[in-house]
């Protein structure tokens, strides 16, 4: 399969491009090699909120457009944020920051902004009960600026997150959102990394599934590697998600040096495993 053709299977997540390349540079860079839908990462001096106003989110709207890109969902590194954090100031900054993202999306037409549960403390957890108030209150805030702005909450599975399971995941959302109006991404590399059945996950969350990211990692060192250089058996994948109706482009989140390579290296090989292309 051609490169051209890879973009037909798969989207692209810009993590891996955020230190060094503007999101223009990152776009007109994975464009060239054939990729056209992408997950845009946030982050100073790639792609930051507070950094783009108007006329920039103007121009990188047409920019896509006329181009034949799109975007299907915001993201951002969640190292720094906390929404279930014991302190307000943290819980405030994060919701700020948060509300950003969600305005530009709207901005930008994305139809999803990507956001972790929160983080407990791993030496002395505050109760279960209470950070899932916490995460409450924050979806709280969140999802009406969402659909306000035109766009949607999607909550992804986090080795790090208090929830961390794709089950308890849901049964949290479930308990707040009846009505499906939150959506789910599911990591393969997070699900593996904890030991999760990838299978049994991706099924359970079927009805709220929106995005699949797709990298590899063992299970003894956390890593977004290229396809190939953990233990992620991504051949039982292809068949769970056609017998679970989603038909969207999975999005590759691969985190290295030199990601150009190992992003269409990594396609390839999955290609292998598999997927094909979604149009």
């Amino acid at each position: 399969m051609t490169s051209a053709r890879l973009g037909d299977c798969f989207a692209v997540d810009t993590y891996s491009y955020t230190l060094d390349c503007t999101v223009r540079e990152c776009l007109e860079r994975l464009s060239s090699r054939g990729f056209r839908e992408f997950e845009l990462q946030m982050y100073p001096g790639h792609l930051w909120p507070a950094h783009i106003g108007k006329a920039g989110r103007r121009e990188l709207k047409d920019y896509l457009a006329g181009n034949g890109l799109s975007v299907t969902t915001l993201n951002m590194p969640n190292i720094d944020l906390n929404i279930a954090a014991a302190t307000r100031e943290m819980r405030t900054m994060t919701l700020g920051i948060l509300r950003g993202v969600i305005e530009l999306a709207g901005d930008l037409g994305v139809p999803g902004v990507v956001i972790g549960p929160g983080k407990a403390n791993p030496l002395l957890p505050m109760a279960r009960g209470k950070l899932i108030e916490l995460f409450y209150q924050g979806l709280d805030e969140l999802l009406p600026a969402a659909e306000s702005a035109g766009t949607g909450i999607v909550v992804e599975n986090m080795p790090f997150a208090f929830l961390p399971g794709a089950q308890e995941l849901l049964d949290v959302l479930d308990e707040y959102d009846g009505n499906r109006r939150i959506g789910v991404v599911y990591d393969v590399a997070n699900g593996h990394f904890i030991g999760e059945d990838t299978p049994a996950a991706l099924e359970a969350c079927a009805p709220r599934l929106r995005a699949v990211h797709l990298s590899d990692t063992d299970q003894s060192i956390y890593r977004h590697a290229a396809v190939g250089l953990g233990t992620v058996d991504f051949g039982v994948l292809p068949k769970v998600l056609d017998n679970v109706g989603f038909r969207r482009r999975p999005i590759l989140e691969i985190i290295t040096p030199g990601p150009d390579e190992a992003i269409e290296r990594s396609a390839r090989q999955l290609l292998e495993a598999g997927f094909h292309p979604i149009t």
